[in-house]
């Protein structure tokens, strides 16, 4: 054997050598090797894939006491690459227990993102021993096809499982041909008590198309929208759509989420939300004005769990914790990309406008320990908080502000909350009175070398009532902030370089008054 054929046997054998490790990480483990969670910027109360690339969440399902999360997961590198679903269980959304690869690729494609059901009532036939199956959704892209210059490579495939999600049989054929469409995936899949049909919410281009099935397996398109509504600033993915009460009311509504990537309100990615009714056949809405589930730059491909039980009721949603702008690039090594913290949606209405809130799930007060509380007082200028017990960078923050008139200065032009460490790095969230804007800053904080599209200022309109609350949720390299019981919800991603230690009230040019806050470390889930 040659020299070239010794480097390129020795090469083989690296990469096959490699690949086995990976899939070996995957196997389910009761507890983690320490070192996949102990390293920079590693979270410790969000999910994370042991190590490798993870991006949109899918398959979202509960089923007899257990959470289903699977995500787009490629084991091979920390870049995007040829799809599977990754997968891991939870009895609380909080933490989590790894489980093998779920759906890998083969001859029809990569495993895009998707969703997964009950299907209680074996409408598709595949369930066994008088037990419901679970069925995945999902797209398959052919990538042989995409290189070609085709237009037909991507499809709805399924797969099933009978044993709690642990194993899973593909179908042999995709479930849904494509017509003749570039983008066509993500299929959301609900159950419609009122027609008695499973529907397909699937996102095309630049609108939604729906289809109907009585078993999973033949669909039939119904109708299509957002032609000419919300934002088409890039391709529309992820969507999902569902019905849920308003609150304080006997009304109902459909909701309708769809993902954009470009076009978010601060850049890159985003996932904007539509309100209305849907018949079995078609959504419609009123609504005029683009509407976005989160304001900040990282929150991206978010879906709600199927399947949660009625005596439950809650809608719960979670999603991707980056931004296509730069979420290959950024400054972890092991793993790439988190989930966000789980959250409930609720639909309030004010006048003839409905709101899309966001409040973090109650599951997650069992990670509070240390706490302190901070007593009312009138800020100005920047004022240090004493919080030497509490750790800043794994963290829970409910501070509540009033906005009157404290003091012969008057109201400031804005106020908030600072964030910062040791090495003088800052991130800022905070109110412009003056503008109507509330804003989170992280241009000074931490690490944004890896890319000319992170450091910024992101803004959304907001009008408070007299009083305003700011929920944080701080993590090693995040923080979601939840505005007023989550009607405004911003997500930023940071990478400071030490974690953040200290926190500061400040005012400017004017008082505000701090009526009280109350501040906990949160225990890692890991």
């Amino acid at each position: 054997m040659n020299r070239r054929n010794i480097l390129l046997a020795t090469l083989v054998l690296t990469i096959l050598a490699f690949s086995c490790t990976v899939k070996n990480k995957q196997q389910p483990t009761s507890e983690p090797a320490t070192s996949y969670y102990t390293e920079k910027y590693r979270p410790q109360f969000h999910f994370t894939p042991d190590s490798m690339w993870m991006n949109d969440p899918n398959g979202m399902v509960y089923y007899e006491g257990e959470y289903h999360l699977f995500y787009q997961y490629y084991p091979d590198s920390t870049i995007w690459g040829p799809m599977h679903w990754g997968h891991a269980v939870s009895n609380d959304m909080v933490h989590w227990e790894h489980l093998p690869i779920a759906i890998y690729p083969d001859e029809h494609g990569y495993i895009f993102s998707g969703s997964a059901v009950v299907d209680w009532n074996n409408t598709s036939g595949l369930g066994k021993d008088g037990q419901p199956p679970l069925i995945a959704i999902f797209t398959y892209h052919e990538p042989s096809g995409e290189k070609a210059g085709e237009i037909d490579f991507q499809t709805q495939g399924l797969a099933f499982s009978n044993d709690k999600g642990r194993t899973w049989t593909k179908y042999d054929e995709p479930v849904l041909k494509n017509p003749g469409i570039k983008d066509f995936r993500d299929p959301k899949v609900i159950w419609n008590k009122d027609s008695k049909k499973w529907i397909m919410t699937l996102a095309v281009q630049d609108h939604i198309e729906f289809y109907s099935s009585p078993n999973l397996i033949d669909w039939t398109r119904e109708s299509g929208f957002g032609k000419e509504l919300g934002a088409h600033g890039g391709v529309w993915e992820c969507p999902d759509l569902f019905q849920m009460n308003v609150e304080g009311s006997d009304e109902k509504r459909w909701v309708l989420l769809v993902s954009i990537n470009p076009g978010g309100p601060n850049g890159g990615s985003a996932t904007q939300y539509f309100v209305g009714n849907f018949d079995g056949n078609k959504f419609t809405t009123s609504q005029k004005e683009t509407k976005w589930i989160d304001s900040g730059r990282d929150n991206y491909a978010g879906v709600t769990w199927s399947d949660i039980p009625d005596s439950d009721g809650r809608r719960l949603f979670i999603g991707w914790m980056s931004n296509w702008s730069y979420a290959t690039v950024v400054p972890t090594e092991k793993w790439r990309s988190a989930i966000t913290i789980p959250r409930e949606l609720i639909l309030e209405k004010s006048e003839n406008n409905y709101i899309l809130a966001s409040v973090p799930v109650d599951e997650l007060k069992t990670l509070r320990s240390e706490n302190v509380e901070l007593q009312a007082q009138v800020i100005s200028g920047k004022v240090e908080m004493d919080t030497k017990q509490i750790q800043i960078s794994r963290s829970e923050m409910n501070f509540q502000f009033k906005l009157s008139n404290e003091s012969q200065f008057g109201l400031p032009e804005e106020f908030g909350i600072t964030l910062s460490n040791e090495k003088g790095e800052v991130f800022n969230i905070g109110y412009s009175i003056q503008d109507g804007t509330f804003y989170t800053d992280r241009t000074n904080a931490g690490n944004n070398s890896f890319s000319n599209n992170f450091s910024g200022i992101h803004k959304a309109e907001y009008k408070p009532d007299e009083n305003m609350e700011i929920r944080l949720f701080v993590d090693e390299a995040s923080v979601e902030v939840f505005v007023d019981n989550g009607k405004l919800v911003m997500t930023d991603i940071v990478f400071p370089s030490t974690p953040y230690s200290k926190l500061i009230l400040f005012s400017t040019n004017g008082n505000v008054k701090l009526q009280g806050a109350e501040i906990w470390s949160l225990k890692s889930i890991w």
